[in-house]
């Protein structure tokens, strides 16, 4: 039987949500997965569609999610259903909802930005040169194995997350003189979560769709894909 993927996205434009999720469709159905796609959370309240989906694909920026919507993801999660996404998508998806950010495993917190005298009142000013380091366990991993630490220059995401996570990859926020902390703080930038019978796979590298094609960001994200998907 066909396995089926369910697709999400919504939220904030500045993520591309459209553009982003398109890049990864082709991908999905290359590798035997009927893809749904829906703009918006009203399909996590449907029962016979969570039922049926073997992976749901978030990205859904700084939005809201009904009390009805979170609960049927998450009973969906919990009976096996995968759930991957990429920085804002899954991370700063509902800010609102403490369940979510328990499941889901890290939060968004802050990204570094240049130094004041370089911004311009863009996106770009949050873009800056930083380093993602896999872990001893993300160099074992079937997401990350084979994938030596690598470089970009984007947003740095701070990540908010406890213990539970499986952390395939850090990055580290060096405190700057204009900062407001006064040592580096290492957070993850590609992590796992086992929920219920549900695996979780979150890539922080995703701002926008350049980001996401490079590699070997994208082919993290398509290891990540298959790997959540039951």
């Amino acid at each position: 039987m066909q396995r089926q993927a369910l697709v999400v996205r919504g939220g904030w434009d500045g993520h591309m949500p459209v553009e982003t999720t398109e890049l990864f469709i082709p991908f999905l159905r290359d590798h035997g997965f009927d893809v749904r796609v829906e703009e918006g959370t009203a399909v996590y309240a449907d029962q016979a569609v969570m039922d049926a989906t073997d992976l749901v694909v978030q990205v859904n920026t700084m939005s809201t999610i009904a009390d009805e919507e979170f609960a049927g993801l998450q009973r969906a999660v919990l009976a096996g259903t995968g759930m991957a996404g990429w920085h804002g998508g899954i991370a700063d998806s509902y800010r609102a909802n403490a369940d979510y950010l328990h499941m889901i495993g890290g939060q968004f917190a802050h990204h570094a930005g240049k130094h004041p005298d370089e911004r311009v009142g863009e996106q770009s000013d949050n873009y800056i040169p930083y380093t993602v380091h896999m872990t001893a366990l993300g160099r074992e991993h079937p997401i990350t194995q084979g994938i030596g630490d690598f470089d970009l220059v984007s947003e740095q995401y701070w990540v908010l997350s406890d213990e539970y996570d499986d952390v395939l990859a850090t990055t580290t926020q060096e405190a700057r003189s204009w900062d407001a902390w006064n040592r580096p703080v290492t957070s993850p930038a590609i992590w796992t979560r086992q929920w219920g019978k549900g695996r979780i796979f979150v890539s922080a590298p995703g701002h926008r769709i350049e980001i996401v094609e490079s590699q070997p960001v994208r082919t993290i994200i398509e290891r990540g894909l298959l790997w959540a998907a039951r």
